[in-house]
Protein backbone atom coordinates (compact mmCIF):
# COMPACT_ATOMS: atom_id res chain seq x y z
CA UNK A 1 0.00 0.00 0.00
CA UNK A 2 1.14 3.60 -0.97
CA UNK A 3 2.79 4.81 2.42
CA UNK A 4 0.81 8.67 1.82
CA UNK A 5 -2.26 6.77 1.63
CA UNK A 6 -1.31 4.54 5.22
CA UNK A 7 -0.39 8.01 6.95
CA UNK A 8 -3.77 9.39 6.02
CA UNK A 9 -5.55 7.12 7.36
CA UNK A 10 -3.45 6.55 10.40
CA UNK A 11 -4.25 10.07 11.35
CA UNK A 12 -7.80 10.39 10.07
CA UNK A 13 -9.06 6.90 12.23
CA UNK A 14 -8.54 5.60 15.99
CA UNK A 15 -6.90 2.66 16.28
CA UNK A 16 -9.47 -0.50 16.43
CA UNK A 17 -9.19 -2.63 19.91
CA UNK A 18 -7.60 -6.28 19.35
CA UNK A 19 -10.71 -8.01 20.82
CA UNK A 20 -13.20 -5.67 19.06
CA UNK A 21 -11.10 -6.46 15.65
CA UNK A 22 -11.30 -10.23 16.15
CA UNK A 23 -15.25 -10.58 16.67
CA UNK A 24 -15.72 -8.75 13.38
CA UNK A 25 -13.16 -10.74 12.14
CA UNK A 26 -14.84 -13.53 12.76
CA UNK A 27 -18.80 -12.39 11.60
CA UNK A 28 -17.20 -11.19 8.09
CA UNK A 29 -15.78 -14.53 7.81
CA UNK A 30 -19.20 -16.33 8.48
CA UNK A 31 -20.63 -13.96 6.34
CA UNK A 32 -18.37 -14.93 3.50
CA UNK A 33 -18.70 -18.73 3.84
CA UNK A 34 -22.37 -18.27 3.86
CA UNK A 35 -22.58 -16.09 0.83
CA UNK A 36 -20.07 -18.64 -1.04
CA UNK A 37 -22.04 -21.76 0.03
CA UNK A 38 -25.61 -19.97 -1.46
CA UNK A 39 -23.21 -18.86 -4.79
CA UNK A 40 -22.05 -22.34 -4.73
CA UNK A 41 -25.88 -23.89 -4.48
CA UNK A 42 -27.03 -21.36 -7.10
CA UNK A 43 -24.15 -22.60 -9.22
CA UNK A 44 -25.42 -26.61 -8.82
CA UNK A 45 -29.05 -25.55 -9.24
CA UNK A 46 -28.09 -23.68 -12.77
CA UNK A 47 -26.24 -26.89 -14.16
CA UNK A 48 -29.53 -29.19 -12.88
CA UNK A 49 -31.85 -26.85 -14.78
CA UNK A 50 -29.79 -26.84 -18.15
CA UNK A 51 -28.54 -23.26 -17.86
CA UNK A 52 -25.02 -24.20 -17.63
CA UNK A 53 -24.18 -22.52 -20.52
CA UNK A 54 -25.40 -19.06 -19.47
CA UNK A 55 -24.44 -17.02 -22.57
CA UNK A 56 -26.85 -19.47 -25.19
CA UNK A 57 -29.56 -19.54 -22.63
CA UNK A 58 -29.71 -15.89 -22.22
CA UNK A 59 -29.33 -15.48 -26.02
CA UNK A 60 -25.99 -14.30 -26.21
CA UNK A 61 -24.41 -17.27 -28.19
CA UNK A 62 -26.87 -18.21 -31.38
CA UNK A 63 -27.22 -21.92 -31.35
CA UNK A 64 -24.60 -22.43 -34.71
CA UNK A 65 -21.83 -21.23 -32.25
CA UNK A 66 -23.09 -23.39 -29.41
CA UNK A 67 -23.37 -26.50 -31.49
CA UNK A 68 -19.32 -25.76 -32.68
CA UNK A 69 -16.94 -27.87 -31.44
CA UNK A 70 -14.72 -26.38 -28.88
CA UNK A 71 -11.30 -26.62 -30.93
CA UNK A 72 -12.91 -24.78 -33.48
CA UNK A 73 -14.75 -22.08 -31.20
CA UNK A 74 -11.05 -21.37 -30.12
CA UNK A 75 -9.48 -21.51 -33.39
CA UNK A 76 -11.91 -18.71 -34.46
CA UNK A 77 -10.88 -16.78 -31.24
CA UNK A 78 -7.22 -17.13 -31.69
CA UNK A 79 -7.44 -16.00 -35.51
CA UNK A 80 -5.97 -19.66 -36.75
CA UNK A 81 -6.95 -20.42 -40.34
CA UNK A 82 -5.53 -23.72 -40.21
CA UNK A 83 -4.94 -26.53 -37.30
CA UNK A 84 -4.77 -30.07 -36.06
CA UNK A 85 -7.26 -31.20 -33.44
CA UNK A 86 -6.77 -34.37 -31.41
CA UNK A 87 -9.06 -35.38 -29.24
CA UNK A 88 -7.68 -37.58 -26.46
CA UNK A 89 -10.01 -39.23 -23.65
CA UNK A 90 -7.75 -40.62 -20.89
CA UNK A 91 -4.29 -42.39 -22.53
CA UNK A 92 -5.89 -43.07 -26.25
CA UNK A 93 -6.70 -40.98 -29.10
CA UNK A 94 -10.27 -40.82 -29.91
CA UNK A 95 -10.21 -38.42 -33.24
CA UNK A 96 -8.36 -36.94 -34.98
CA UNK A 97 -9.03 -33.93 -37.97
CA UNK A 98 -7.86 -30.52 -39.53
CA UNK A 99 -8.96 -27.03 -39.50
CA UNK A 100 -8.40 -25.46 -42.55
CA UNK A 101 -9.28 -21.91 -43.35
CA UNK A 102 -12.13 -22.00 -40.29
CA UNK A 103 -13.84 -25.42 -41.79
CA UNK A 104 -13.45 -28.84 -40.38
CA UNK A 105 -11.75 -31.39 -42.85
CA UNK A 106 -11.69 -35.06 -42.19
CA UNK A 107 -9.12 -37.39 -43.76
CA UNK A 108 -10.00 -40.72 -45.77
CA UNK A 109 -8.02 -42.45 -43.42
CA UNK A 110 -9.92 -40.97 -40.20
CA UNK A 111 -13.32 -41.59 -41.86
CA UNK A 112 -12.39 -45.43 -42.98
CA UNK A 113 -11.10 -45.77 -38.93
CA UNK A 114 -14.33 -44.51 -37.75
CA UNK A 115 -16.79 -46.95 -39.65
CA UNK A 116 -14.65 -49.61 -38.71
CA UNK A 117 -15.01 -49.10 -34.96
CA UNK A 118 -18.43 -48.24 -35.37
CA UNK A 119 -19.47 -51.32 -36.70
Amino acid sequence: MYSWWHKYIRRKTKPIPGDVALLWKRRLSIAYAVLAWNAFGILVYSIYQGKADWAHYYGLKSDEEHKMPPARAWANTLGIKNAKVVRISGFSKVDEYDIVDGEERRSQQNETKEEVLNQ
